[in-house]
C-alpha cells in the first residue's frame, strides 16, 4: 500500500460505498455461533464435572442432542461415537490435569467451527455447532504442551443439512503483511495531522479566534481517523486527544491537554492569549508523534480486535456526547471514526474474504451508516447532538450499534489461535 493517505471512497481493497498472545481472552463469537469464546458461553459458564469419563450421547432440556466428549492429551475427543447431522451440542469434559483450549475443525482445511477457551481441569462446557456432511475432528491444546488432534469422524448422506460458519486459523503470521500496511498510511496521517494542527496553532497565535474554530475540526478528524493506532501512541494519545476524565480540576486542570482543552476555550469564550499554551502544547505533542512513528510497530494480534473497537468506543464516548466540549461535533468525529474503520477494513480485507460470508452485510452497513451521518454535515457544520429529533438520535444509535455487532466477527476471525 503507499504511503500517501488512500481515498476511502475509491481505493482499491477498501470496503465500497453502498496483549500480542495468542491467548489473551476473547470476547467476540462469530456469527451463526461458529466461534464460542468462553467468556460468552450461555449454557451454563462453569459446570462442575461428573466423577469419571463419560462416552454418551442423549436429548437434553434445550430439544438438542448432547454429547459429552473428553478433553485430553491421551483421549482427544473421545466419546464422539454415533456422529448424526443437525444443530447439537457438545459437552466438553477435562479430565486432565491442566486447563486447555479445544476446537472442533474441518478434518482436512483446519477449519474452525466451534471454540472453547480456558477450559479448566474437572470442569465442563458446551459447545454448540450445526454440522452437515463433511470430515472433523476435536482438536485439544494444553496450556504449556503440544495440541493433540483426536480421530476423525465422518457425516455422510447429510446433504439437507448445511454446516455452520467456520473459520481458518489466522496466525501471527498472516496478520503482518496487513499490519505493516496500516503502519505507512498512519505515518502519512501523522504529517497530515502535523500540518493541520500547525494551522490551528497559527490561527491562535495571530488571534484570530474565528479561524481557529474552523481549523480545529478538520485536524481532529484526522486523529479520530487513526484510531486503530491509539494503544501504540501510549502518553501521546492522552496529550493530544485527552478528556478530563480522572482529572480532580476538570476543565481547570493542568493535566487536561490536546483538542479537546482547544476546543473548550474556543467554544467558551477564553481568549487567544489564554489559548496559546494549549493550542502550542498540542502542536508539539503531534510534532512529537510524527517524529517518532517510525520507530514504533504495532502489535498485529490487536489489528482485527481494534477493527471493532473504533466504533465501539464510538457508541460508548462520542454518541453520548461525552467527549463535547463546546464545539457540538461528535456526529463529525463518528464520520471519522467510521472513515478510519473502513481503512483498517481495506488492509484485512485479503484475510477476511476467505474466512467469511459476514462481509457483504458489513459492507452494506458501513455505507448505511455514512448515509446517516452524512446527512447530518451542513457543509462542514455539523449538527449537534442536542439538535436532533428523536427518530433520527434513535437512527443514528440503531445504524452503529448494528455495525459494531457485525463487526465483531471481525475481532474473532483475526484473534491469533494456536495451532500446535
Amino acid at each position: 500500500m503507499p504511503e500517501a493517505a488512500p481515498d476511502t471512497e475509491a481505493d482499491p481493497g477498501l470496503i465500497p460505498p453502498t496483549p500480542s498472545t495468542p491467548t489473551r481472552r476473547r470476547t467476540a463469537l462469530l456469527t451463526g455461533g461458529a466461534l464460542v469464546a468462553a467468556a460468552a458461553v450461555t449454557a451454563g459458564v462453569l459446570m462442575a464435572a461428573d466423577s469419571g469419563p463419560s462416552t454418551h450421547t442423549s436429548a437434553s432440556a434445550d430439544g438438542l442432542r448432547h454429547t459429552t466428549v473428553e478433553v485430553a492429551s491421551s483421549a482427544c475427543g473421545r466419546g464422539w461415537t454415533q456422529p448424526k447431522p443437525g444443530r447439537q451440542v457438545f459437552d466438553l469434559k477435562n479430565t486432565s490435569g491442566a486447563a486447555a483450549e479445544v476446537y472442533l475443525t474441518d478434518a482436512k482445511t483446519g477449519a474452525v467451527y466451534g471454540e472453547v477457551e480456558g477450559l479448566a481441569p474437572g470442569t465442563v462446557r458446551p459447545m454448540p455447532v450445526t454440522l452437515g456432511d463433511g470430515a472433523y475432528a476435536f482438536k485439544c491444546l494444553p496450556d504449556d504442551a503440544d495440541a493433540v488432534t483426536g480421530p476423525t469422524v465422518r457425516i455422510t448422506d447429510a446433504a439437507a443439512v448445511k454446516s455452520g460458519p467456520a473459520a481458518l486459523p489466522v496466525s501471527q503470521q498472516d496478520l503482518i503483511p496487513p499490519t505493516l500496511a496500516y503502519q505507512k498510511w498512519i505515518q502519512a496521517r501523522t504529517m497530515e495531522l502535523a500540518q493541520k494542527t500547525d494551522l490551528l496553532r497559527n490561527a491562535v497565535d495571530r488571534g484570530d479566534l474565528a479561524a481557529a474554530r474552523a481549523a480545529w475540526l478538520p485536524a481532529h478528524q484526522v486523529y479520530e481517523r487513526m484510531g486503530a493506532a491509539y494503544g501504540t501512541f501510549g502518553d501521546a494519545d492522552a496529550e493530544i486527544n485527552g478528556t478530563t476524565a480522572g482529572l480532580a480540576g476538570g476543565v481547570r486542570d493542568k493535566d487536561f491537554a490536546g483538542f479537546h482543552r482547544v476546543e473548550y476555550g474556543l467554544w467558551h469564550g477564553e481568549s487567544a492569549r489564554s489559548l496559546r499554551g494549549p493550542a502550542d502544547r498540542l502542536a508539539q505533542a503531534v510534532h512529537a508523534l510524527r517524529d517518532s512513528w517510525p520507530g514504533q510497530r504495532m502489535d498485529p494480534a490487536d489489528v482485527g480486535l481494534r477493527a471493532h473497537e473504533i466504533l465501539e468506543n464510538t457508541v460508548q464516548f462520542e454518541l453520548t456526547g461525552r467527549t463535547d466540549y463546546g464545539s457540538g461535533t461528535n456526529l463529525a468525529t463518528s464520520r471519522a471514526n467510521l472513515d478510519g474503520t473502513r481503512i483498517l477494513l481495506g488492509y484485512l480485507r485479503p484475510l477476511l474474504k476467505t474466512r467469511t460470508t459476514g462481509l457483504p452485510g458489513i459492507d452494506t452497513w458501513m455505507h448505511r451508516t455514512r448515509r446517516t451521518l452524512d446527512a447530518f454535515d451542513h457543509a462542514g457544520r455539523w449538527t449537534p447532538l442536542a439538535d436532533l429529533t428523536l427518530a433520527q438520535r434513535e437512527k443514528v444509535n440503531a445504524d452503529l450499534s448494528e455495525l459494531v455487532e457485525r463487526l465483531a466477527d471481525v475481532a474473532a476471525l483475526t484473534d491469533v489461535r494456536r495451532t500446535a
